[in-house]
């Protein structure tokens, strides 16, 4: 098609169009690439006669709630403030995802008219996106087992500094929607709802080859979860929680808040390596300014040793009381 393209451009505008528009998820001249042609590119288009390319940029937080208020002056069906703001926050303005997720919370969870929308049926719409792994969720997704985009996603997970990677590589990433220029300089994924997306598609093996879930030892028989049952049990599954990440390049950390009805957990996932420290008074000192964001007087340190001799993982697994340096109760489990 686009060597179609290129001949006819030469005859304009003899029987071919004056100009076109080509819309997509990539930029057109990361095709070429995926071609085969060429392993990197110098121009900013494979042939030559691109006049520019334009993004569709992110909606601000108003122009979500005004986007909202016509389905409002439509049907009357209000969205609380709070929903738009959860919205917001899940989509950081994402125009697909912030339609999205209204057209699930309209269509499927609340087409009653009468009921106004709130910020838990935005948050059952998040999770409904999730599993369906709708067109837009599942093209990135299928973006993440391309080398390109794991040289740079993967180090993110891990909390680590990307080393050399290629600008066109960085920018390929950036053109798919996935990271986004962080205000402090650095690369941060787009948006929460894509921080769910990306360790999920990277887990999918992992979870499928768990043993069916029986029973939900780590819930109380009110219903709401029982950490010291949950500390023995170490393992989450699905059961009408949220589990919400947060990553970052070069911060060596990965942010875990569980919520599950009125609890909420907050963890820290530290890796310990060879040549490196013991990350324990790191680690304590990162979940105490975690903790206290989220309002919340303890949590948990999982630290996982990955220096080579160590015994296996059943055997070195274990749980100690320890305080952060406000005084904090943390538990840390060292894996």
């Amino acid at each position: 098609m686009l060597r179609q393209l290129r001949s006819g451009y030469r005859n304009r505008p003899s029987n071919f169009p004056a100009s076109l528009a080509l819309i997509g998820l990539r930029d057109v001249r990361d095709y070429k690439v995926t071609s085969g042609e060429e392993a990197r590119l110098g121009t900013a288009s494979p042939f030559n006669i691109k006049v520019e390319s334009l993004t569709l940029r992110n909606f601000t937080r108003d122009e979500v709630a005004e986007l909202y208020q016509q389905h409002t002056d439509d049907t009357g069906q209000h969205f609380l403030p709070e929903a738009v703001d959860r919205a917001f926050y899940w989509s950081q303005g994402h125009p697909w995802l912030v339609n999205a997720l209204a057209r699930q919370m309209v269509e499927q969870l609340v087409p009653d008219r009468a009921r106004p929308l709130t910020a838990g049926h935005v948050d059952a719409a998040k999770e409904i996106l999730l599993k369906r792994q709708d067109t837009h969720l599942d093209s990135p997704a299928e973006r993440l087992r391309e080398y390109r985009v794991r040289r740079i996603l993967e180090p993110m997970l891990a909390g680590l500094s990307l080393g050399e990677v290629p600008e066109d590589d960085l920018r390929f990433v950036q053109d798919l929607g996935l990271v986004r220029a962080a205000k402090s300089g650095g690369l941060e994924v787009a948006n929460p709802l894509y921080r769910e997306v990306i360790p999920r598609v990277l887990a999918n093996t992992t979870v499928a080859s768990l043993p069916p879930q029986t029973s939900t030892p780590w819930l109380g028989a009110d219903g709401r979860l029982d950490m010291e049952r949950l500390m023995e049990a170490f393992r989450v599954a699905n059961g009408g929680g949220t589990l919400e990440r947060e990553y970052a390049i070069g911060t060596g950390r990965m942010d875990l808040c569980l919520r599950h009805g009125p609890d909420t957990l907050a963890m820290e996932l530290k890796v310990w390596r060879d040549g490196e420290k013991d990350p324990l008074d790191e680690g304590l000192a990162q979940l105490d300014g975690y903790l206290a964001g989220l309002g919340l007087d303890t949590g948990w340190l999982v630290i996982f040793d990955r220096r080579t001799g160590q015994p296996p993982i059943a055997e070195r697994t274990r749980a100690v009381l320890a305080l952060a340096p406000s005084g904090r109760r943390v538990s840390v489990v060292r894996a």
